[in-house]
């Protein structure tokens, strides 16, 4: 009787304080090297992985989600972990062109593009889910995406498929996301628009719309429109026009506006999406303006390195040679110096946020030259570019041309385009990223 009262109490202290998990640590498949500073994610809460990749997890069920820049993202089975205790995650540098709301269904264009990664020339796509003038490409189940005109095209007509028939072809998957610049919510909803000093919706150079980034609705609206992305399996998330617009007459929004609302906004936002997209394991970017990586004030928009640096995985700085009208330091005509450019650019930003350059992808540029001498960029300006992302270490980089088209970029493309099953659309020109 003793002997099974004693067995009662133990049972009941181990069910009262159940056995720690043991500790685990994130590794480098391909080195063995422990991967310091992974985020881990456990039933929705997030825990830190230290400087040699070691953590405790916190239960013995349930699924596992890790990630390090550098890296593809894993799900592990707590119920079953490695018998080692090393969480493996494959390295993996993104080298990725950018496909918009028509290139996404365009035969020629994405034949084109999946092509290149069969090549072996890229191996991901930037593919814009929400565009420049807030159309959304894919049937959304967001309410206000069925009232607000987002809807007006479809070129992808099931977004899970579309992300599966990537996945299949070995193509990281990266959900592009026109953030506060949305022409079709801010017309249809002029509450939750910016105004001009007069009270008249304001209108930038392309006369297109903004909304208002203190607006919650205008927030959730975003975030609601990322994480469908999330769950039809993009590995990542990349926010755009994540900023308040640039202008020089007084614009009116929901507060009172400064330097530091402005920041304090932006960053809020981004820390709000992480918060809500934890449950998918899915990788974070935003897009900043070059010049935000020398810039010690918000550049008049809501962006500095400070506050946006700890709410994502990758900062993409766009670093078109042709985005730098003043020059930097040295160099008056970025365009004839297009490896400084980046290089230089991408160096400042790291050196003073003090963190890895694997939290840097940078945009790169692969359309003619804008704003000095016409110049096209083709394969020895592109090549230059992504061998400065290559030398700094960055984690990949992407490139930008808003036509689509990398016929002339110098990467190789496979001997026949690929032809996906898609609904061909026509391919109008988008404005390039902001």
């Amino acid at each position: 009787m003793m002997r099974r009262i004693a067995a009662l109490t133990l049972l009941s202290l181990a069910l009262l304080h159940p056995a720690q998990a043991a500790p685990l640590q994130v590794v480098d498949a391909a080195s063995g090297k422990q991967i310091s500073g992974a985020t881990v994610v456990e039933a929705g809460q997030a825990l830190q992985a230290d400087a040699q990749g070691d953590f405790d997890p916190q239960g013995n069920t349930g699924t596992l989600f890790v990630r390090a820049p550098g890296y593809r993202a894993g799900n592990f089975d707590l119920a079953a972990p490695p018998a080692d205790g090393k969480l493996l995650l494959a390295p993996f540098t993104p080298h990725a062109l950018y496909l918009s709301v028509y290139g996404a269904g365009s035969h020629a264009l994405l034949g084109n593009a999946l092509a290149l990664a069969q090549s072996g020339a890229v191996n991901a796509l930037v593919v814009d889910i929400k565009g420049d003038s807030g159309i959304i490409p894919y049937p959304s189940a967001v309410p206000l995406v069925q009232q607000d005109g987002a809807r007006r095209i479809t070129t992808i007509p099931d977004l899970a498929a579309f992300v599966r028939m990537l996945h299949a072809r070995g193509i990281y998957a990266i959900a592009r996301i026109v953030t506060f610049k949305d022409d079709a919510l801010a017309t249809y909803r002029p509450d939750l628009a910016v105004h001009t000093a007069s009270g008249a919706p304001f209108r930038d150079r392309e006369n297109m719309a903004w909304t208002d980034p203190f607006q919650p609705e205008v927030r959730a609206y975003d975030i609601a429109i990322a994480t469908e992305a999330a769950q039809a399996g993009f590995d990542e998330i990349q926010f755009d026009y994540l900023r308040f617009p640039d202008a020089s007459q007084t614009l009116q929004f929901a507060h009172p506006i400064s330097a530091p609302a402005r920041v304090a906004t932006i960053a809020g936002f981004l820390a709000e999406a992480r918060q809500q997209l934890r449950p998918y394991n899915v990788y974070i970017s935003a897009d900043i303006f070059g010049y935000v990586c020398w810039n010690r004030n918000d550049t008049g928009i809501g962006q500095t390195l400070d506050a946006v640096a700890p709410n994502v995985d990758y900062i993409s700085p766009m670093l078109y040679p042709s985005g730098f009208q003043f020059g930097i330091p040295g160099y008056p005509n970025p365009v004839e110096h297009a490896y400084d450019i980046v290089y230089l650019s991408l160096q400042q930003a790291q050196q003073r946020l003090n963190i890895s350059p694997l939290r840097f992808r940078p945009w790169l540029q692969a359309f003619t030259d804008y704003a000095f001498d016409h110049r096209p960029f083709a394969g020895e300006e592109i090549g230059e570019q992504t061998r400065a992302a290559s030398v700094f270490g960055s984690d990949g980089w992407m490139l930008w041309n808003p036509r689509n088209d990398y016929s002339n970029t110098g990467l190789n493309p496979a001997a026949e385009p690929f032809q996906p099953d898609t609904a061909p659309a026509p391919a109008p020109l988008p404005r390039p990223g902001g």
